[in-house]
């Protein structure tokens, strides 16, 4: 009888033991029942969780509805190939490329993705050189050119092209407001956002990606998020030409809506 105690001590102990097991299991479970979530996924930025490789430039996958976007491509295919691999993101799965603007780290990386899968639609803005165009059609690929604002698939929409430089930014028509995703936000992050919601006729929610404040005083930052605020906007992922000093405003500002990005980072709503 004196051994039942120590035999109840030993199961109680096995069964703590696999506890972990059993939810890393029931995790591992969960991702695969759900697989298509809608989120967006950091494949290319200045800063990177451990395993990956930053750089300057920015490129996203973004998984909404049953569409899956490769938003912009950094700026080196090699280092964009690599994070893709280690995130399990296969090149084959990417339906259609979304460029922002011409610039090297958004656009570097588009070719190594060509060679690999060339059966993508490329969405970019009118304002590219001919021979831009060209090259992305000789690998097979359909470009598409984008000057106004407009709905590109079903509950996604494009801002238009907006200056200076040219650039276009993704917009995703959720239940919970619009998702705006930005390339370096040249134009200026806050007149992007009012042209989302003009576009739509609806309240922005998150805004991802670069926000072009480097070297940005810190009162004009504070502005910048008090306004976007104002436009309804709930949480914000500023990435890639944002800037530390930036960032750490943003994330005061926003508190626990305050995103951090890098690559292998990812957010849902």
């Amino acid at each position: 009888m004196r051994k039942l105690p120590l035999l109840i001590a030993a199961i109680l102990v096995l069964v703590l033991a696999f506890i972990p097991l059993f939810r890393q299991q029931n995790s591992i479970r969960q991702q695969e029942e759900y697989p298509d979530k809608d989120k967006i996924i950091i494949v290319y930025d200045n800063k990177a969780l451990s395993g990956f490789k930053s750089a300057w430039g920015f490129a996203a996958l973004v998984k909404f509805k049953n569409y899956t976007i490769l938003f912009d491509t950094g700026g080196n295919g090699e280092i964009l190939l690599n994070n893709m691999e280690r995130l399990n993101i296969s090149p084959s799965s990417i339906q259609y490329v979304f460029l922002s603007h011409i610039h090297g780290d958004h656009t570097g990386g588009l070719w190594a993705i060509l060679r690999e899968n060339p059966n993508v639609t490329v969405f970019l803005p009118a304002t590219f050189s001919e021979a831009f165009k060209e090259r992305v059609r000789s690998f097979g690929a359909k470009a598409v050119e984008i000057n106004n604002p407009r709905e590109i698939l079903e509950g996604i929409y494009t801002t238009g092209v907006m200056f200076p430089v040219g650039e276009q930014a993704l917009v995703l028509k959720t239940s919970k407001g619009l998702i705006v995703v930005t390339g370096c936000s040249h134009p200026g992050i806050v007149k992007i956002v009012e042209r989302a919601e003009n576009i739509t006729g609806e309240n922005a929610y998150l805004v991802v990606g670069g926000f072009h404040l480097f070297g940005a005083p810190e009162r004009e930052v504070r502005a910048i998020a008090t306004s976007l605020k104002k436009l309804g906007v709930r949480r914000v992922m500023p990435c890639h030409c944002t800037g530390s000093r930036a960032e750490r405003v943003f994330a005061e500002e926003f508190g626990t809506n305050y995103v951090e990005c890098g690559v292998g980072k990812s957010v849902s709503w």
